[in-house]
């Protein structure tokens, strides 16, 4: 991976309409529209009207996707989307979501946000017994699954594939006249529940229900799973319930400040860890500046708690995406140029503090300094929003192996020396947890390496 942030894997969206001869298409891509930022590989929707699902999907951002008048061949009054950055399996069309499957009883479409830590063994189990897989990706396994158990009915064949799965996921599913959203029993992933006149809506974020109107209702409960159809939503709970522990990360850098998730403003948590950060760690500077998008909330904190102004440093270029494909090194280092670049007239001359959500692998941290200097930053001071990043993620976030990881291999002080700043400091772990009000029922295993399941060791782990 040669970005230097981490990735989330998935955004989905869910829409019911108790309306029969309601189109729900544009409501399902507004709401991916909402949730770009979660993945930008494909994209893709679902729409099952009276038990029949059409699906279009296919590589690209989810404007590309649909241009022309492929919105208007998806009619139906209940739908499923989803947007993809990969984590498991290989890019391409064949992966893109959602998965839809054909089975005597009926058609069925899910797509997926996470990733199944017991994938490889559960593939290799059904391939023995003669299931032929058409994709790489651990949401076929979850597809086969299901179908294997609805003979049980909808609700007991979910809990069944609950019971086998082992990982995070957020899923939304259709298939007869129903709706179905599930959230894993740690709550890994993130899934809420939202309303709007005469309509359900199942996200990833709260962002995607006020894009398309709706009100956000509440956040599915670890372990949920919320079934809507004619009879309105019922909840089911399930038997394997352990308690929640929510990615932290979400909070940090995935979700969009203007989300609400875990009864939390998203905004208010960065702005809050940006002030804990001023507290934690003060600097004598003349201007505090954040790294777009991210960092900007903590960085405003930051300022507002230290009293040192908070000014615009760095301009993101609004069309290089989250993701630019570099070919060789030389690129790369336009990359971070292409994608910021530093304002004079706020950093020539001045102490500079720059405040960032995370550092993964450096090199572009190293690059941000270096750019601050070449716009005549007289001092460069780094400040980060959450604790050095030292253990890999299992849980559907793109990280990489730790031997890439810059603060599982060094000190803070061999970090700064690298990165070429004055002075370098980290939010504590205590920090970051009271920022996000407690911090208890949150996963913090990239940063201090307890996980929550069981998660397969990789041989470069253990040295």
């Amino acid at each position: 991976m040669g970005e230097e942030k981490f990735h989330d894997e998935c955004g989905v969206m869910g829409v019911y309409a108790e309306d029969k001869s309601a189109d729900v298409a544009a409501e399902v891509y507004y709401g991916l529209y909402a949730l770009q930022h979660r993945g930008q590989e494909s994209a893709g929707i679902s729409i099952n009207q009276e038990g029949r699902i059409t699906t279009h999907k296919d590589v690209g951002l989810v404007a590309d996707v649909f241009k022309g008048g492929a919105l208007d061949k998806l009619k139906g009054s209940i739908g499923i989307g989803h947007v993809r950055y990969a984590t498991s399996g290989e890019g391409g069309v064949t992966n893109a979501q959602p998965l839809t499957v054909n089975l005597k009883a009926g058609q069925i479409a899910l797509a997926h946000n996470g990733n199944l830590v017991n994938d490889k063994a559960l593939r290799e189990m059904l391939e023995d017994s003669g299931v032929v897989f058409q994709t790489t990706i651990d949401t076929e396994v979850m597809v086969d699954i299901l179908a294997r158990g609805l003979k049980h009915g909808v609700v007991e064949a979910i809990r069944r594939m609950v019971e086998i799965i082992k990982g995070a996921y957020a899923l939304v599913i259709t298939l007869e006249d129903k709706l179905i959203g599930v959230r894993d029993p740690y709550g890994l992933r993130p899934i809420c529940l939202g309303k709007k006149d005469g309509m359900y809506i199942l996200a990833s974020e709260s962002c995607a229900i006020d894009t398309v109107g709706g009100e956000l209702i509440r956040d599915l409960e670890p372990g949920e799973i919320v079934i809507i159809d004619k009879d309105g939503l019922k909840s089911y709970g399930q038997k394997n319930w352990v308690g929640k522990r929510a990615c932290i990360f979400e909070q940090i850098y995935f979700a969009r400040p203007d989300s609400i998730m875990e009864g939390r403003s998203v905004y208010q948590a960065r702005h809050t860890a940006g002030r804990i950060l001023a507290k934690e760690s003060p600097v004598e500077a003349d201007v505090v500046i954040g790294v777009p998008d991210s960092g900007i909330p903590a960085a405003i904190g930051y300022a507002k708690e230290s009293g040192i102004p908070y000014g615009i440093g760095l301009i993101k270029n609004k069309y290089s995406g989250r993701t630019f494909i570099q070919p060789n090194q030389k690129l790369r280092e336009v990359g971070v140029r292409l994608k910021l670049n530093p304002l004079r007239d706020t950093i020539a001359g001045k102490r500079v503090i720059i405040i960032d959500d995370s550092i993964v692998r450096g090199t572009t941290s190293k690059r941000l300094v270096e750019i601050l200097r070449e716009g005549g930053a007289a001092e460069v001071h780094f400040r980060v929003t959450s604790p050095p990043v030292t253990h890999t993620c299992h849980f559907g976030i793109d990280t990489p192996e730790k031997k890439h990881l810059i603060g599982a291999r060094n000190t803070v002080e061999e970090i700064r020396e690298i990165l070429g700043a004055d002075s370098l400091a980290y939010i504590s772990l205590e920090g970051l947890n009271a920022s996000v009000g407690g911090g208890t029922e949150y996963c913090r295993a990239c940063f201090d390496g307890d996980y929550p399941m069981e998660v397969p060791v990789l041989a470069e782990d253990e040295e």
